[in-house]
C-alpha cells in the first residue's frame, strides 16, 4: 500500500541514521548478493563443460556491464531526482522523471538488442573472445542481448523503490530472478544438457521475471507511477536524468571498458588465464557489492535530507556507510585471502586455473578492503547532485587508476601484472578518495 507522504518525509528525517542507512541497505546488499552469488552459479555450472565455456562467462561479464552502465545511468539519474521531488512532496515531478528514464531505457535496450544481435561475433571478439571461446560467446551473448530491454528497465524500477526508501520490494524484485536463475542453471546445464545456451537462456528468463515483480511493486507501493503519457517534453528532465546519473555510467562503462582491456591483455596467456580472472572478477563483483549495497542505502538517505536541508545527517550518514562497509567488506574479504585455492577450485578443476587464480584472489582480497574508502563518497557527491566531483571519483577505479596501472603491470611483469593491476588501482582509489571525504566533513555552508 501507497505510503503517506508526510510518514516518508519524517521516516527519511527523523529516523536514527543507523536504523535508518541498514534498513535501506541491507535489502540492498541482499539483492546484489544475490545478483552475484547466480553470476558465480553460472561460472560454477559452465566451469563444468570445460575452460573455454567458462571463458565465456568472463566475456559476457563484460557484455552485462556494458548494459548496466546505461541503466544504472538511467536508474540512478532519475532515482536521485525522484528522492529530491518527494522532499519537496511533488509526485508529479517524480512521476515525471521515472516514466521517462523507465521508457528511455526500454528503447535503448531494443537498440542495443538488435545492434548487438546483427554484430554478434565482432562485438564478442571486441570484448577479448578468443576463436575458441567465440562458440560460447555467442550462444549466452545472445541471450543476454534479448533480454536487454527488460534489464534496463529492472534497473529504473529497481533504483526507484530504493530511492523512494521501499528496498525490500526491490529486493525481492531481484532475488527472485535470481533464484530461479540458479535453478534454472541447474536445470538447463545438469538436467537438460543445453551447455552454455542452457546458462544463457536460465539467465534471461530470470531477468524478465524479475522486471514483471519489480513492475508490480512499483504499480502497487510506489508513490511515483510508470505512465507512457508522463514521458517528458521538456528537454531539461532528459538532460538532468544525464547529467546526474552521469557517474554511474562512468563507473559502469569504464568497468566493461576495462574488462575488455584486461581479456585482451590475457588472451596470449590461453584461454585458463581468462577463465582464471574471470572467477577472480566473480569473486571480487560478489566482496565489492556488500560495499556497494552499503552505499546505494545510503544514497537516498543523503539525497533527501540534503534537499531537505538536514545537512548534519548526511555528513553523519557518511561516516557510518563508511565504518560498516569496512567491518561487511572485511567479513568476505579475509576468508576469500585465505581460501584462495579452493574457492577457485570449487569453479574450475584445472591446475593452471588455480595457480593463476589464487594468487590473483589473494591480491583481490586485499584490494576490496579500500572500497569503503572510495564508494561512500563517490555516491555521496551523485547523491547530492554534485555530478562534477562524482564523475571525477567515478573516473578512478576503472579508469584514471586502473587503465594505466593495467598497461603498465602487464609491460613490466606479463601475467603477473595482469593479476595485481586492479587491486592496486583499488587501493590507489581509495586514497585519492579521502581528501574528498574531508573536504565534505568540513564544509559548513551548502549550495543546491
Amino acid at each position: 500500500m501507497l505510503e503517506d507522504p508526510r510518514a516518508h518525509y519524517d521516516k527519511m528525517t527523523k529516523t536514527p541514521l543507523v536504523r535508518l542507512i541498514v534498513s535501506l541497505g541491507i535489502p540492498t546488499t541482499i539483492s546484489m548478493l544475490v545478483t552475484n552469488i547466480y553470476n558465480m552459479v553460472d561460472t560454477y555450472f559452465v566451469g563444468t563443460l570445460g575452460e573455454s565455456p567458462q571463458g565465456a562467462t568472463s566475456i559476457l561479464f563484460t557484455l552485462q556491464a556494458v548494459i548496466q552502465a546505461f541503466a544504472f545511468m538511467l536508474g540512478q539519474g532519475s532515482g536521485t531526482m525522484v528522492s529530491k521531488a518527494l522532499a519537496d512532496q511533488d509526485e508529479k515531478e517524480a512521476t515525471e522523471y521515472v516514466s521517462t528514464a523507465f521508457f528511455v531505457g526500454v528503447g535503448l535496450g531494443l537498440m542495443l538488442m538488435v545492434g548487438g544481435l546483427l554484430f554478434l561475433s565482432p562485438f564478442m571478439r571486441l570484448l577479448g573472445s578468443t576463436e575458441t571461446i567465440l562458440p560460447y560467446a555467442r550462444q549466452y551473448g545472445a541471450c543476454v542481448l534479448v533480454a536487454c530491454p527488460v534489464t534496463i528497465g529492472s534497473f529504473v524500477l529497481n533504483n526507484d523503490l530504493r530511492y523512494e526508501g521501499k528496498a525490500f520490494y526491490a529486493m525481492i524484485g531481484l532475488v527472485t530472478g535470481g533464484v530461479l536463475n540458479m535453478f534454472g542453471d541447474y536445470l538447463l546445464i545438469r538436467v537438460i544438457p543445453l551447455g552454455v545456451l542452457g546458462a544463457g537462456i536460465s539467465t534471461a528468463v530470470s531477468q524478465f521475471i524479475s522486471f514483471f515483480i519489480l513492475l508490480y511493486f512499483t504499480r502497487r507501493m510506489a508513490q511515483s507511477n510508470i505512465r507512457f503519457s508522463a514521458v517528458s517534453r521538456r528537454r531539461r528532465v532528459y538532460l538532468t536524468i544525464a547529467r546526474v546519473g552521469f557517474p554511474a555510467l562512468i563507473r559502469q562503462g569504464l568497468s566493461s571498458i576495462s574488462n575488455g582491456l584486461l581479456n585482451n591483455l590475457t588472451r596470449p596467456y590461453g584461454d585458463a588465464a581468462i577463465a582464471a580472472m574471470g572467477v577472480v572478477n566473480r569473486f571480487s563483483a560478489f566482496v565489492m557489492c556488500v560495499g556497494l549495497g552499503i552505499g546505494q542505502g545510503y544514497q537516498p538517505v543523503a539525497s533527501f535530507n540534503y534537499q531537505a536541508k538536514e545537512y548534519g545527517r548526511v555528513k553523519r550518514g557518511l561516516l557510518i556507510t563508511m565504518g560498516v562497509g569496512v567491518v561487511f567488506v572485511a567479513c568476505l574479504a579475509l576468508p576469500g585471502f585465505v581460501f584462495a585455492e579452493g574457492i577457485v577450485y570449487l569453479f574450475q578443476k584445472s591446475q593452471e586455473v588455480i595457480r593463476v587464480g589464487s594468487y590473483a584472489l589473494r591480491w583481490a582480497c586485499v584490494g576490496v578492503m579500500f572500497l569503503p574508502l572510495s564508494v561512500p563518497v563517490n555516491m555521496l557527491y551523485q547523491s547530492i547532485r554534485k555530478p562534477g566531483i562524482s564523475s571525477l571519483l567515478s573516473l578512478l577505479r576503472s579508469g584514471l587508476m586502473f587503465i594505466p596501472t593495467l598497461i603498465l603491470t602487464t609491460h613490466l611483469w606479463g601475467l603477473t601484472g595482469i593479476q595485481i593491476s586492479q587491486p592496486l588501482a583499488d587501493i590507489l582509489t581509495g586514497l585519492v578518495s579521502v581528501p574528498f571525504t574531508v573536504a565534505f566533513l568540513r564544509k559548513t555552508t551548502f549550495e543546491h
